[in-house]
C-alpha cells in the first residue's frame, strides 16, 4: 500500500484507509472491524490533521523563506464550528474520503456527528473571526488567531417549560484531535503585586512591578486549512496552568484544599467564556482573562519577531496586530510594558512602534456597550499598565490642550479615564489612540461611529478612521452548509465561485430560466425537509416543508427585535382566531438563539416565544395556517442546517443598533429573501441585490433619531388610535398565552407602553406587518419568488469575507499574499 508520494502523504483512498487504519491500530489501540463510531472520528480526524500539518509547515518554511509580514488577529472569540467536515471541504478531500469510507463500511455523515462545536465563542464577533481565519488562509495571507482555549465555552441551552436553562458546555471532555499542546513554548504572566517607585543609576524614576503572582500561559495549536491546502495557518490559543502545580509542605501537613488552591485559582482563568459581570469576582476574572490572552499574544509575537530580526524599529513592518473589538486593548499596555521594561526602549520611541502596530476593530452603537474598566480593579489586577495607561493619557491630552487650548469639554470627552464617583477606564479610547486605524463594520455603522458615537475623535484623526464591511466565508456557509445549491451553481457557472464569489453575479442570466428555477427551488424544499426534521428532532414540532419558513435566528437581545417578530405572530394568531381570517400564506416561523445568563428581559421573550409556540401549536384551527418552533442551543453545526431551509431571513434590528450583521449575509447567500431595517449590512445588501429583491420597512436612522431627540414619542398615542396595535397588546395584559400563571406577560404590555418602548417596536409595527403582506404576496408567485432568489444569491459576492480581507490587508495592514 503506497501511502507516500515523495514527502507527502498521498490522497488515494487506498492511502486514507491505510492512515484511517493506522491510526485505530496504533494511535488508539482499537482494531478497526471493532472501532466504535467515535474511534472512527479520531481516527479520520487525525488522518486528516496529518495532512494539515504537512501544508502547514509547508506554509510556515515558505513565511520564513519570504520574510513575510504576519498578521496577529486577537479574539475574545473564535467561534469555530464543528472542524472535520470544514478541513475536508477546504483540502477538497470529502468526496474521496467517503468513498474510501462507504468501503470500510463506515457512513462519513455518521462520523462527522460525532465531533463538539468548537464552543469558542457566543455569537457574531467570534463566527467574524472564524471566517476571517479561513479567508486569510484561503488568500494565502500570513494571518494568525490568538484567544484562549475555553475549557467550558458558551453555555448549551436548554428549555424547561419554555424558560432556558443553562448547562456547562465542556465541549474538551472527549479531547480534541485538532488540537496540538506547545508547553514548550509556554508564557510566564505576571498578575496583582504592587508598584515600588524606585530610581535608576542616573536618577529617573524607574518603577518597579514587585510581588506579583504568577501564571502560566500553554499555548494549543489548531490548524487552519484555506480553500485547495495551499496555505494552512494556525490558531493559537492558550490554557492558563498554575506556576506550581501545590505546595507539598502544605499537603503533607494534611491541608489538601489549600496545596492545590493556587493551582485551581489560575486555572479558572481560562475555565469558561465570559463569566457573568454581575458579581465582582465575575468582573474580576473576566479582566484577569481579558490581560492573561493578551499578555500570552504579546509575548508570543514578539518571541517569533525576535527569531528572525534583531531591530524592533522595524516591528510595525512585519507584524500587524488587528484588536477584535475592546477586549484585547489592553495588549496596547502590555506591548508598552514589554517595550519599555523588557527591552528598555525610549517611550517615544516604543509608542511610536505600538502606534504603527496596531489596528482597531469596533463593533457596536451602543454606547453602554463600550468597555470600562474600574480604575481600583485594573489597578488591582495590573498595577504597572494601569501607570502606563495614565501616561499615555497625560501625554495625549497634553496634545489635545496644545492644540486646542481650553477646550476642557473636549478634553474631557476623549480622555482615557472617566471621571465620576468611581473612575473608569475606557478601553475603546485606548484602543483608538494607540492605533493606526479605527474602522467599522458596514457602511453605516463607520458614519454612525465618525459622526455620533465617537465624533470627538474622528474630528481628530479623520484619517484613522475607515469602514470594513463584514463578509462571510462561502466555503463554510455555502459550500459546505449547502451542498445540493454549491452543485447546481457549480454546474451553471463553474466552481470559480468558491475562491471569488463575485463570480456568483453570472448565476443572474438563469433569473429567467424555467428549468434552472425550478431545479432552484427543489434543491430549497429538499433543504426545507431536512430543516423540518431537525425542528422535529429538537424542537418536537411538526412543520410543512410547504409553508413558508420564516425565521429569526440570532443572539437574544431587546435591539435585535424578537420581541417584534413576537407581535407579528400573535396578530396573525388573532385574525384567525378572532377575525376568521385565514392567511393565504401557511407559515412555520422559526426562533434560535441565547440569552446572555443575567439579561433577564432577554429570557423573558424566550418564555413568551414558547408560550405563543404552545397555545399557538395546540389550536385545531391557527396550527393549520401557523407553526411555531424554537430550535434550543443554536450553534454553528444547528445555523449549517437552519440558514439553507430558510425562505425569509428576519433582520429587524432598530435603525442604527446593529453594527453589521453576518447572519443577513449568510441567508441571503443561501437564497432566502430579506426583510429588514435600514440598519447595518442590510443597507449594502438592498444596495446590491436591488430594492424591489429585498423587503425594507421601518424608521431609517434618521426617523429613528428623530423620535429619541424629539422627546414626543409616545407608544400610548399608537397603542389608543390602532386597533390592531391595541388587541395584540391587550393579549399580554391578559392571560391569552399565560393561562396557568395569570399575569405572567403582563411585563409587556408595561414595558411598551410605560418603558417608552426604547427600540421603538410600536412605532415600527404598523410598517411591518404591511410588509409581511407584501411578502406573502410575493410568495405566492413561485416564479416570481424564484426570481427574487436567484438575485438574492448572484448579488452577494461581495460579502466574502476573502473582500473584506483583502481590504484589512491592502489598507490597514500592509501585507500581501504569500502563496
Amino acid at each position: 500500500m503506497k501511502l507516500y508520494d515523495g514527502m507527502r502523504l498521498m490522497n488515494t483512498q487506498e492511502a486514507l484507509q491505510g492512515s484511517v487504519i493506522h491510526h485505530l491500530r496504533y494511535t488508539l489501540g482499537r482494531d478497526w472491524k471493532k472501532a466504535s463510531i467515535r474511534d472512527l472520528y479520531w481516527a479520520v480526524s487525525l488522518s486528516v490533521r496529518d495532512r494539515l500539518f504537512e501544508r502547514l509547515f509547508e506554509t510556515e518554511n515558505r513565511y520564513r523563506q519570504g520574510g513575510v509580514k504576519r498578521v496577529y488577529y486577537l479574539s475574545m472569540e473564535f467561534l469555530m464550528g464543528r472542524a472535520l467536515g470544514n478541513n475536508l471541504c477546504n483540502l477538497e478531500l470529502h468526496d474521496t474520503f467517503k468513498t474510501a469510507l462507504e468501503e470500510m463500511g463506515v457512513d462519513l455523515e455518521e462520523v462527522q456527528e460525532c465531533t463538539a462545536d468548537a464552543a469558542l465563542g457566543n455569537g457574531g464577533l467570534g463566527r467574524l473571526a472564524a471566517c476571517f481565519l479561513d479567508s486569510m488562509a484561503t488568500l494565502g495571507i500570513p494571518g494568525y488567531g490568538y484567544g484562549i482555549n475555553y475549557e467550558f465555552g458558551h453555555f448549551r441551552q436548554q428549555f424547561c417549560k419554555g424558560y432556558q436553562r443553562e448547562t456547562s458546555d465542556n465541549w474538551l471532555k472527549r479531547g480534541n484531535p485538532w488540537q496540538i499542546s506547545r508547553p514548550e513554548e509556554a508564557c510566564l504572566v505576571p498578575f496583582f503585586g504592587r508598584i515600588a517607585h524606585t530610581r535608576d543609576k542616573k536618577g529617573d524614576y524607574n518603577p518597579m512591578w514587585r510581588d506579583w503572582e504568577m501564571v502560566v500561559g500553554v499555548p494549543f495549536d489548531m490548524p487552519i486549512v484555506g480553500y485547495g491546502g495551499q496555505t494552512v495557518n494556525t490558531l493559537r490559543l492558550f490554557s492558563a496552568k498554575s506556576s506550581e502545580e501545590f505546595d507539598v509542605e502544605i499537603f503533607n501537613d494534611g491541608d489538601y484544599h489549600e496545596a492545590v488552591k493556587n493551582k485551581i485559582s489560575s486555572e479558572n482563568i481560562s475555565k469558561v467564556l465570559y463569566p457573568s459581570d454581575y458579581f465582582h469576582a465575575g468582573r474580576l476574572l473576566r479582566l484577569v482573562q481579558e490581560y492573561f490572552f493578551v499578555a500570552c499574544a504579546i509575548r508570543d509575537i514578539a518571541q517569533t519577531f525576535l527569531r528572525s530580526f534583531d531591530n524592533f524599529d522595524i516591528f510595525p513592518d512585519k507584524v500587524a496586530i488587528q484588536l477584535n473589538d475592546t477586549h484585547p486593548a489592553l495588549a496596547i499596555a502590555e506591548f508598552m510594558r514589554y517595550l519599555v521594561d523588557e527591552k528598555a526602549l525610549p517611550w517615544e520611541r516604543a509608542w511610536s512602534i505600538t502606534e504603527r502596530t496596531f489596528g482597531y476593530t469596533n463593533h457596536t452603537l451602543l454606547p453602554e456597550a463600550l468597555e470600562k474598566w474600574p480604575v481600583s480593579l485594573m489597578e488591582f489586577v495590573v498595577p504597572r499598565h494601569l501607570q502606563i495607561i495614565y501616561e499615555i493619557n497625560r501625554r495625549f491630552l497634553e496634545q489635545i490642550t496644545l492644540q486646542w487650548p481650553g477646550d476642557e469639554e473636549l478634553v474631557r470627552s476623549v480622555s482615557l479615564i472617566e471621571e465620576g464617583e468611581e473612575k473608569q477606564v475606557r478601553m475603546s479610547h485606548l484602543a483608538m489612540v494607540g492605533s493606526h486605524s479605527v474602522n467599522g463594520v458596514a457602511a453605516l455603522h463607520t458614519e454612525l461611529l465618525k459622526n455620533h458615537l465617537l465624533p470627538d475623535f474622528y474630528r481628530l484623526w479623520p484619517k484613522k478612521f475607515n469602514n470594513k464591511t463584514n463578509g462571510v466565508t462561502p466555503r463554510r456557509w455555502l459550500l459546505k452548509a449547502n451542498p445540493g445549491l454549491a452543485s447546481l451553481i457549480t454546474e451553471v457557472i463553474g466552481d470559480g465561485w468558491i475562491r471569488d464569489l463575485r463570480k456568483l453575479k453570472a448565476l443572474e442570466a438563469s433569473a429567467e430560466d424555467s428549468e434552472f428555477l425550478k431545479r432552484l427551488m427543489a434543491v430549497k424544499r429538499a433543504n426545507k425537509e431536512r430543516l423540518a426534521a431537525r425542528i422535529w428532532s429538537d424542537a418536537y414540532v411538526r412543520v410543512d416543508p410547504d409553508s413558508l419558513f420564516d425565521v429569526h435566528a440570532k443572539r437574544i437581545h431587546e435591539y435585535k427585535r424578537q420581541l417584534l417578530k413576537a407581535l407579528h405572530i400573535v396578530h396573525q394568531y388573532l385574525m384567525i382566531t378572532e377575525d376568521d381570517i385565514c392567511p393565504e400564506v401557511p407559515r412555520t416561523f422559526v426562533f434560535a438563539g441565547k440569552a446572555a445568563p443575567g439579561y433577564k428581559v432577554a429570557k423573558q421573550i424566550i418564555k413568551l416565544i414558547n408560550s405563543i409556540a404552545t397555545v399557538v401549536n395546540a389550536h385545531p384551527k391557527a396550527r393549520r395556517f401557523l407553526r411555531v418552533a424554537f430550535v434550543p442551543d443554536y450553534r454553528v453545526s444547528v445555523a449549517e442546517k437552519i440558514i439553507p431551509g430558510a425562505d425569509l431571513s428576519e433582520q429587524i434590528s432598530t435603525a442604527g443598533t446593529e453594527a453589521s450583521g453576518t447572519g443577513n449575509m449568510k441567508f441571503a447567500m443561501n437564497g432566502a429573501l430579506t426583510v429588514g431595517t435600514c440598519d447595518g449590512a442590510n443597507i449594502e445588501i438592498m444596495n446590491e441585490v436591488g430594492r424591489e429583491n429585498i423587503f425594507i420597512f421601518g424608521h431609517d436612522v434618521a426617523g429613528i433619531r428623530a423620535l429619541r431627540e424629539g422627546r414626543d414619542y409616545n407608544p400610548w398615542d399608537i397603542y389608543e388610535n390602532d386597533p390592531s396595535v391595541k388587541r395584540i397588546l391587550d393579549a399580554f395584559s391578559g392571560n391569552l398565552f399565560c393561562p396557568e400563571d395569570p399575569g405572567l406577560f403582563s411585563w409587556i404590555f408595561e414595558h411598551l407602553l410605560y418603558g417608552r418602548d426604547t427600540y421603538y417596536h410600536l412605532a415600527d409595527l404598523s410598517s411591518y406587518l404591511l410588509i409581511q403582506q407584501e411578502v406573502d404576496r410575493c410568495f405566492l408567485d413561485t416564479r416570481k419568488w424564484a426570481g427574487h432568489v436567484v438575485k438574492n444569491i448572484a448579488n452577494t459576492g461581495t460579502f466574502s469575507s476573502d473582500r473584506t480581507i483583502l481590504e484589512y490587508a491592502r489598507d490597514i495592514w500592509g501585507v500581501s499574499p504569500a502563496l
